[in-house]
């Protein structure tokens, strides 16, 4: 009888956000009519702008007509999407980035979870701790990870990142293959200056490493002193993958796209002597395993970077931004430690009276009806904390921050 692929069984049995999606039908079967508020997942609340609305009707018109139905499309991405990109993302901030290293995808979780696969399974991977979970789980299924020993894989390289250390990851004892950063962070809310960010390009230079800089949140940064791209940074092109999605910039979460840029002088080593460009080998992978993100939804992300488009989704995220000012004052009149959410959508709030993270996620959600992410489920060092996200409506943030202080008068903080 045919097996399964035993890494597949080392994974938990669920996802974090299944797991968290599970308990919370658990308690609408019990609580049916409790008005639920997630401050969970980071999902995102607000609709589609209109320029982008337009844009999809004038693309689903175009596929019912002979003459500008569109198939199968170039695997890296249109060319008209590839150059604005080009455009409005690097040339404005004085990067040089060509189009033909530029891949359009759907979705950054589906590229950050993919990228690996263009690596030797004998690579050492570094990542923070806390982490998005993808990173660590895409190498688990790799066979990169080892065993899970105390909460933590034996092969896998952590960078924790806590309050001690300014959830500054400092550079391991062990030099790793792919180090994996994302800069705004999820889930801590936090950001690499740009000297510290400068730092970790200089190491990877110096000991031979890949960079894979998640760079899912950069539309909600807003100190100078944080870069917008890691290729902002010198010599960052010989080192460093991004990626980037509209998903969160441009509310495309139900949409679907993102892209990597892959640049010429970044290369790897091919096991013989050589080194091979990692941009051909994406477009090899993806030509392989993807057709490519749908004409009408490219047309919806090149619409973002029209006038209109621009100043729309600007105003969306000046509205998240404004839920997270909102919710971190609050929090902190409550009396506690909230990091993050000045330049991301996500706050890392330490969890009070010494409760778990697990502990204090079942309180609001059976108290208050409210949900949040335990912070433990991002890694061990995200015990004690846990992520509320700003991407709920205005009313529901405030309805938020209403139950959150009912809470507190009733000394359950």
């Amino acid at each position: 009888m045919i097996s399964i692929n035993p890494n597949y069984l080392k994974l938990e049995a669920n996802y974090l956000f299944a797991e968290i999606e599970r308990k919370v039908a658990d308690f609408k079967d019990s609580q049916p009519d409790a008005r639920i508020i997630s401050l969970g997942i980071g999902d995102v609340s607000r609709p589609l702008v209109p320029a982008v609305i337009n844009a999809l009707h004038k693309a689903v018109d175009e596929m019912g007509h002979p003459e500008h139905f569109r198939g199968y499309g170039p695997y890296g991405g249109y060319a008209f999407l590839r150059d604005l990109i080009m455009e409005y993302d690097y040339k404005a901030h004085g990067i040089d980035i060509h189009p033909d290293e530029i891949f359009v995808s759907d979705g950054a979780k589906s590229d950050v979870g993919n990228f690996q696969e263009l690596f030797s399974q004998k690579s050492i991977v570094a990542v923070t701790d806390p982490v998005y979970p993808v990173y660590v789980d895409s190498n688990v299924l790799a066979g990169r990870a080892g065993e899970k020993v105390d909460g933590r894989w034996s092969n896998i390289v952590y960078l924790p990142c806590t309050a001690e250390n300014d959830f500054i990851p400092a550079f391991p004892d062990k030099t790793p293959d792919m180090i994996y950063l994302c800069c705004p962070n999820n889930p801590t809310g936090t950001t690499l200056s740009r000297k510290a960010l400068q730092g970790w390009v200089d190491y990877a230079r110096k000991n031979g490493c890949i960079i894979l800089f998640d760079s899912a949140y950069e539309a909600f940064i807003r100190d100078d002193d944080v870069p917008h791209s890691i290729y902002e940074l010198e010599g960052a092109k010989e080192v460093a993958v991004e990626f980037r999605s509209f998903s969160k910039t441009a509310g495309f979460t139900g949409l679907r796209c993102a892209y990597v840029v892959v640049p010429h002088e970044c290369k790897v080593s091919d096991g013989k002597g050589g080194k091979v460009d990692l941009a051909g080998f994406w477009l090899r992978r993806q030509s392989t395993k993807y057709n490519g993100c749908p004409y009408i939804v490219q047309r919806a992300a090149a619409a973002t970077y029209s006038e209109d488009g621009q100043r729309e989704i600007k105003d969306v995220i000046r509205g998240y931004q404004n839920n997270a000012d909102l919710l971190s004052k609050a929090l902190q009149e409550l009396g506690l430690t909230v990091y993050g959410g000045r330049n991301a959508p996500y706050l890392w709030v330490k969890v009070p009276n010494g409760m778990d993270s697990w502990g204090f996620f079942h309180k609001l959600l059976h108290e208050a009806a409210l949900v949040c992410t335990p912070g433990v489920g991002f890694g061990k060092s995200g015990e004690g904390y846990v992520r509320m996200t700003s991407f709920g409506s205005p009313d529901d943030t405030q309805d938020a921050i209403k139950r959150m202080r009912q809470l507190a008068v009733a000394g359950t903080f």
